[in-house]
């Protein structure tokens, strides 16, 4: 039988759906086993839990900060503004109007409610998410421009610009971006924060620390895909751009750049979809992105099973959702 006959029986609707309505046996299996595997060890599910984690209602109140009279409340729209007349100071509170639970005249003491009210904040999970984001973007961008200039040097005929970059790559690449993350911020961060506390200014948080190692990191992997990309045009495109009159730099910006981004577009997409899931070791040096934000809600609500279930398609909608953009790229610079 030929391998045409082969394929063809794969192909014919009949044995598509045959082998669709496998694929669904199969991920309902593994999804049957693994809740009787959890009901061996006597665990008991608790999803109605997990919505607080991504929005919860915080109960505020307002308390005084002296002893005084209610000297007035002025109503602006949906909000008011208290004012506490002490002895010798007065201070004012703005508050929803409908959240007064005090009236003109009345004395209150240090500590007093003035106003109780609910509020709409972000859960751990939501802050985790935002700060896996920002971070991801920050380190995506400065990658890429870290990248983009290691790459031509990379291919550089200055061999101090060619062995500075291959000394980056290779120090970069070859070492564990846990260890890398450990002495930018307790190494390199407590040099920085010495320097500028001798100058007066504040200590940088470890965001920014956490952001530059994986740019860092990622701009060591972006210099090898530019490099490939670019190499991999022919030269004989840039011996015709320089003698057209192009510079080396315009050759580079008008003729070879833009086809070889369309070369390296698939690896840089991997790249950074790898750098969204790299982030999870911020946590190390206290920087609450999603995994740690899991790990505290883990900790205090002793969920282990869901919450960690929803930290992994969590990252797997930010990585999916990335990977579609890609393609989306890719399709429309395959038409232009």
């Amino acid at each position: 039988m030929s391998t045409t006959t082969n394929v063809s029986r794969f192909t014919q609707p009949r044995a598509y759906y045959i082998w669709v309505g496998v694929f669904i046996l199969i991920i309902l299996l593994i999804a049957g086993g693994f809740y009787y595997a959890t009901q061996k060890v006597e665990y008991i599910w608790r999803w109605n839990r997990l919505p607080i984690y991504f929005l919860y209602q915080d109960e505020i109140e307002v308390i005084t900060d002296l002893d005084g009279e209610i000297a007035s409340v002025k109503r602006d729209g949906d909000d008011a503004v208290i004012s506490v007349k002490g002895l010798d100071q007065v201070e004012t509170y703005v508050v929803p109007s409908d959240s007064l639970i005090v009236d003109v005249g009345r004395y209150v003491y240090d500590g007093e409610t003035l106003a109780e009210y609910k509020r709409w904040k972000p859960g751990l999970l939501i802050i985790g998410l935002w700060i896996t984001l920002k971070i991801s973007v920050i380190a995506t961008i400065a990658g890429i421009i870290i990248g983009t200039i290691g790459g031509l040097t990379r291919i550089s005929s200055n061999p101090a610009l060619k062995w500075l970059t291959i000394c980056y790559v290779e120090l970069i690449r070859g070492s564990p971006l846990m260890v890398q993350i450990l002495i930018w911020y307790f190494v390199l961060g407590t040099v920085i924060n010495d320097m500028l506390a001798a100058y007066g200014i504040g200590r940088l948080p470890a965001f920014w620390y956490g952001a530059a190692s994986l740019a860092c990191f990622a701009g060591a992997y972006v210099t090898e895909i530019v490099r490939a990309g670019i190499q991999s045009i022919h030269r004989g495109q840039t011996e015709a751009a320089r003698s057209l009159g192009m510079s080396y730099a315009q050759s580079m910006r008008y003729i070879i750049l833009p086809q070889a981004l369309r070369r390296i577009l698939p690896p840089l997409a991997g790249q950074f979809i790898s750098l969204i899931k790299d982030s999870s070791l911020l946590g190390i040096i206290a920087i609450r992105e999603l995994t740690k934000a899991a790990r505290e809600i883990v900790t205090a609500s002793l969920q282990p099973f869901e919450v960690y279930l929803l930290l992994g398609i969590l990252y797997l909608v930010l990585t999916f959702s990335l990977s579609m953009v890609v393609q989306h790229m890719e399709k429309r610079m395959a038409t232009q």
